[in-house]
């Protein structure tokens, strides 16, 4: 008696998750969390229950979207990059075309979360659409994409001050501008592990642009990330929980120090992937911050 075939549908869907990276959530979270930020201090801690679902959703939504794109701008690209070779488009197990329609559906998904919300809102998710559209195509021409990336991953914070203020204070653009340098500090540590695949291919990145002051620029925009959200904390005048978040994400800064200085591989994978507990002492502080008077 033969063996049934599997599922054809089921197949393709397990693809189409690698291909979002729903099995990685460490890109999820490095969004979610400063648009987490963002609502907790638009909302002085209260925030409206359809805005949170909708903006984790929405993380969660153009987070996958960002993938799919990335890899169709990068099909060629990939497979000379050892870390990247076996991604689903890269490998031939889709084809072109399934990861443009895979952006194209969750994009259209996403902006259907905030059809309810504001016109600022509205024009906001535009800017963030082509963001995040145009990210990939930046690392042909830009010597730090990983800015641009910050923008991207950040602009989340600007609509969720949209969404529940109708405007944006001056918090939002110090709260985006931290997230700019929190990328420019991750996003350069995942670089370094690429460095040598993206010298071959011509790709740029901060890591050979910053070259034998990487570690030197990593830690500089640590430093720079919590001086802006320091600002932030001065703005809303938020107090002593906040600002021990604040010193919990420093000190998880130094430790990182530790697992790149000497630049290997395994060492700066593991900064780039511990930034999620940088981002959730903040949150942490903040929280705290709201919930005890």
């Amino acid at each position: 008696m033969s063996l049934a075939s599997p599922n054809p549908a089921a197949g393709r869907l397990a693809l189409y998750w690698r291909l979002v990276r729903l099995h990685r959530p460490i890109g999820i979270l490095l969004l979610l969390w400063p648009t987490l930020w963002a609502l907790l201090i638009a909302s002085h801690g209260e925030p409206d229950p359809y805005h949170l679902f909708a903006f984790i959703a929405g993380t969660v939504l153009m987070r996958s979207a960002g993938c799919a794109i990335n890899d169709w701008a990068d099909r060629d690209y990939d497979r000379h990059v050892e870390r990247t070779r076996d991604r689903p488009l890269t490998a031939g197990l889709i084809r072109s075309w399934e990861a443009m329609a895979v952006f194209v559906v969750l994009s259209l998904v996403a902006l259907m979360l905030i059809l309810p919300m504001n016109r600022l809102t509205w024009l906001l998710a535009v800017v963030a659409a082509f963001l995040a559209a145009s990210y990939p195509f930046t690392k042909r021409f830009l010597s730090l994409p990983q800015a641009y990336l910050g923008i991207a991953f950040g602009f989340g914070i600007p609509m969720a001050f949209a969404a529940v203020q109708d405007r944006l204070p001056q918090t939002a653009w110090a709260l985006l501008a931290a997230n700019i340098f929190w990328a420019l500090a991750y996003d350069t540590e995942y670089a370094m592990v690429d460095r040598d695949d993206d010298l071959r291919i011509g790709i740029r990145t901060a890591a050979i642009t910053f070259g034998r002051f990487d570690v030197l620029a990593v830690m500089g925009s640590y430093c720079a990330t919590l001086a802006l959200l320091a600002l932030a904390g001065w703005l809303e005048e938020l107090g002593p929980f906040y600002h021990g978040g604040l010193a919990g994400a420093a000190a998880i800064a130094l430790y990182h120090y530790t697992l790149i200085r000497d630049r290997s591989r395994e060492g700066c994978f593991r900064a780039f992937n511990h930034n999620n507990w940088f981002g959730a002492a903040i949150f942490a502080g903040l929280l705290l911050e709201y919930l005890i008077p």
